[in-house]
């Protein structure tokens, strides 16, 4: 039986070393190297290219190096038979509760506009108000998403969530379906993205969201660049109707050097960062994973791929 791998970058090695180390008895080959097509039972990816799963005919279990799946289900010949898991677990939420935390409070406590004074010497001294009297939304609640709005309540903020169900969180104001979104957005001042990538939520990041939320008020992305319509986030930035947006995902990664976004004074640009993993920590939970589905175990990282989550 053999394990095959796709990730792409400079990391290909060390995630093929790493899962042979944790796996050993499991052949782990390189995708670009995969040998005999017909024993590769598991595949361990990221990004795979369309058509590229269908080459393994005994193909058992997909495994996304990730918390998202829409990168699998965007292969149109998909083996619509094989099951899709996920990638969840206490590191990657710790790494997503601090990227959150940091950027809401770099625009709570007015960052920018000091890090701005900088350059002219200004001293001036913004007055901010306590976390319990400003209000910061979640779109998405689930692993991930629910973590970072647990970490905003225990930092004092009033911490509200959208979802597509009605759920409890304990100190969070929940707004559940498409008609509560409206009252959810209407006094969200900082907005963070945490939704699933699904047909449901793609564009959903638009000027007619935008809109709804009160003026001046932050966007913070760690979703999916699909969620977001570029040139409406443009649009809103340079009337005002956004103050600022920090940018951890986009349609094209890396984001092109001639994209409008590295030249704009009001986003913060990072490189995909929010909960990137590295292969110990990831191998770990995959191996994990790996070895109870070959013993026949349920597992709650299984994707509904009716839902695409």
């Amino acid at each position: 039986m053999s394990l095959i791998i796709r990730v792409g970058g400079a990391r290909a090695q060390w995630w093929l070393d790493t899962m042979q180390s944790l796996l050993p008895e499991l052949e782990c080959r390189a995708w670009d190297d995969p040998g005999d097509p017909g024993q590769v039972e598991i595949a361990v990816v990221w990004r795979p290219p369309p058509g590229g799963l269908k080459r393994f005919p005994n193909l058992r279990g997909i495994f996304s190096i990730g918390a998202g799946v829409d990168h699998v289900y965007a292969d149109p010949e998909l083996p619509r038979d094989v099951p899709v898991f996920r990638l969840v677990g206490p590191d990657l939420a710790q790494r997503m509760r601090e990227y959150v935390a940091l950027h809401v409070l770099r625009y709570h406590r007015q960052l920018p506009a000091m890090e701005a004074q900088r350059a002219s010497r200004a001293w001036e001294q913004p007055i901010t108000p306590l976390a319990g009297d400003r209000t910061v939304g979640i779109l998405g609640l689930g692993a991930l998403g629910g973590s970072s709005a647990r970490t905003l309540r225990d930092l004092g903020f009033r911490v509200r969530g959208w979802a597509r169900a009605q759920r409890e969180l304990n100190g969070v104001e929940v707004f559940a379906g498409a008609s509560r979104l409206p009252a959810f957005l209407a006094d969200t001042e900082i907005l963070v993205c945490l939704l699933p990538l699904t047909p449901a939520t793609s564009g959903i990041l638009d000027a007619r969201l935008f809109a709804g939320l009160p003026r001046g008020a932050y966007l913070i992305n760690c979703a999916r660049g699909q969620h977001l319509v570029e040139a409406d986030l443009l649009a809103a930035l340079d009337s005002g109707q956004l103050a600022g947006a920090t940018l951890d995902v986009f349609h094209e990664e890396p984001l092109p050097a001639a994209h409008p976004f590295w030249d704009h004074p009001a986003i913060t640009i990072t490189p995909h960062t929010a909960s990137l993993i590295d292969p110990e920590v990831g191998g770990r939970l995959l191996a994990a994973n790996i070895r109870r589905f070959l013993a026949g175990e349920a597992l709650a990282e299984r994707v509904d791929p009716a839902q695409g989550y």
